[in-house]
């Protein structure tokens, strides 16, 4: 329910947006072609239009999530056996079931690291800067390159609180100018602070581990039945976003 008491606000992008399946993006210039593109201006489209009450103005940078486990892996195979911690959501739970692991739900992201350490779980995934500030580093060494998802954010507009604000048509153009021309100063700033978590825990031992385009192919099939399954409705969206993905 939007009462209006917040006039904007930055949020994970997914719940609003479907296109956050594994693996769909090649790298990060593909999704913000994407998003930059029709297919993301659309999805900013839909948000207001589906009266919610709220207002899509642009998409912002959260990186990409990978795994970060205990031992080294590199293949589904050695997968199999590990206990994963994910988010409460069906499709992240039927990943980790695709690759052959463990799919641990109820851990709250402050309380992965002591999970970890007394080995209810193997490790967990998620993007450089949180894996640095929350110390999960600390307990599971290997940093894993897969790059599973890359779920951006987007930055909202209520419009009870801009109707109570009596904002002008013309003044609302200029926020949405405005919203986005925002984004590449976003972008920047999340980039500095994604190398600086890079670094910072690679110094204190984090092992990185790389995959080929072979290595990663292998994950990339494993998933495949989760278009199917979550996916199903858009795939006409999907298929369009791998087509973008031929150029990179």
């Amino acid at each position: 329910m939007v009462v209006g008491e917040l006039g904007f606000a930055r949020v994970s992008a997914a719940p609003v947006a479907n296109f956050v399946l594994p693996y769909l993006y090649k790298s990060k210039e593909h999704m913000w072609a994407v998003l930059n593109g029709k297919i993301g201006q659309d999805m900013l489209n839909k948000v207001q239009a589906s009266k919610s009450g709220l207002i899509g103005l642009a998409w912002y940078d959260s990186g990409s999530r990978c795994f970060y486990l205990t031992k080294k892996v590199t293949s589904p195979k050695e997968m199999a056996g590990l206990k994963i911690r994910v988010q409460d959501n069906k499709m992240f739970v039927r990943l980790i079931e695709l690759l052959g692991a463990t799919p641990v739900t109820g851990i709250g992201p402050n309380d992965i690291y002591s999970n970890i350490m007394s080995g209810v779980i193997d490790g967990a995934e998620n993007n450089w800067p949180t894996y640095h500030t929350k110390g999960d580093y600390k307990a599971a060494k290997y940093y894993i390159l897969d790059h599973h998802t890359r779920v951006p954010e987007i930055l909202l507009a209520s419009e009870t609180a801009l109707k109570k604000a009596k904002v002008s048509d013309a003044d609302m153009k200029l926020i949405k100018q405005a919203a986005k021309e925002t984004q590449e100063f976003e972008i920047k700033e999340w980039e500095k602070m994604e190398k600086k978590s890079e670094a910072a825990v690679r110094a204190e031992g984090t092992i990185v581990v790389p995959l080929t385009a072979q290595q990663l192919e292998a994950f990339q099939k494993a998933v495949e039945p989760i278009y199917k399954e979550f996916g199903g409705q858009y795939m006409n969206i999907i298929n369009e976003i791998r087509e973008i993905g031929k150029k990179y």
